[in-house]
């Protein structure tokens, strides 16, 4: 085996079924229309207590809340989708959902696995937070460090990405690149033409889990450009899984959710999610990436430096709940 190969991560390609099984719960809403909910916003702290200066020490027992900015938006809600491989351990993929009703759009923005985190442990990668406190733990560190509340949460096993896709009868999909890799480490064999292509559950998972060729070509822009391929083929799994012709498929659908997802929602809120994205419709639906610079270093350590600026306008934009706008002194955001 070459010790220089990157191994493709597949946790990276949860992200399509952390998104997707929202869509997939569209589906229900023709039969369990009558019990969709609107989710509760979880309180807060308390606006008038004492909050820690953002000068002192950071850790990971959240020594720094999320902001309270006053009054919230009507109908605004975040969810944190997070791709977990229970085989391996982690959250290596990791989406920050905003649903904005009254506007009737949502808003997903990925979040870098080499994020630099303003915490004490020494690896300050935001995929490392899950190993100090699983996914309550990374919920809370990207709460500090956009500076917005998390309100609830959906995770996706790795496995349920092969069954979703072939559940739906597959993706149409415009491969953008030239892939060609072999691990017979880990048994992987990803070899593709680049354009379009019906893809199969297997085939999908080898296209969004591809990182370079066997010549170390690879995307100009390394994990963003991986990270732009998972987002043009959510939109994709949303277009497909949104057509009438899957609705005799919402048992297979529900099946699967059932078996490979966890949430702090309600299956009537899910209901309510899916209800507003099929009232959006996909070109309502936008993909984002944190502005960045993902050859950044920090302490001799490579890591996903995010700019400040950039990054508040974004979630100013598009994620802020509250009505009043962030400043940087509400983001936890470290500079080197």
């Amino acid at each position: 085996m070459n010790r220089h190969k990157r191994h493709t991560s597949p946790l990276q390609a949860v992200a399509v079924v952390a998104v997707s099984a929202l869509f997939v719960l569209t589906a229900l809403v023709g039969l369990y229309k009558c019990f969709s909910e609107e989710p509760l916003v979880p309180a807060g702290p308390d606006p008038s207590a004492d909050t820690p200066d953002a000068s002192q020490e950071p850790g990971g027992s959240g020594e720094r809340a999320a902001p309270v900015l006053g009054s919230r938006k009507e109908h605004f809600h975040t969810i944190l989708l997070g791709g977990l491989d229970d085989e391996n351990g982690g959250s290596d993929t990791n989406l920050l959902l905003a649903v904005d009703s009254d506007n009737g759009v949502m808003n997903v923005v990925s979040l870098p696995r080499d994020t630099l985190l303003n915490v004490s442990w020494s690896v300050k990668k935001l995929n490392n937070a899950y190993h100090h406190g699983g996914f309550t733990q990374t919920m809370e560190e990207v709460s500090k460090l956009l500076g917005i509340p998390i309100d609830h949460y959906v995770t996706v096993d790795l496995r349920a990405f092969v069954e979703l896709v072939d559940a739906i009868g597959g993706v149409d999909f415009d491969i953008p690149v030239n892939m060609d890799y072999d691990d017979d480490y880990q048994d992987l064999h990803i070899h593709f033409d680049a354009g379009p292509r019906h893809l199969s559950g297997q085939e999908a998972l080898e296209v969004v889990r591809w990182r370079q060729n066997n010549d170390g070509a690879g995307y100009a822009t390394a994990d963003i450009g991986r990270i732009d391929t998972q987002q043009a083929f959510l939109k994709a799994v949303a277009k497909q899984t949104l057509q009438l012709s899957n609705m005799d498929k919402v048992g297979d659908m529900a099946a699967i959710f059932q078996e490979w997802v966890k949430t702090d929602l309600k299956l009537s809120n899910l209901i309510w999610v899916g209800e507003q994205a099929l009232k959006m419709g996909p070109d309502n639906i936008f993909f984002h990436t944190l502005p960045g610079d993902g050859a950044g270093f920090y302490k001799g350590g490579s890591y996903y430096i995010l700019d400040p600026e950039g990054t508040l306008e974004l979630i100013n934009t598009h994620f802020n709940p509250y009505r009043e706008d962030l400043t940087l002194d509400d983001m936890y955001i470290l500079v080197p």
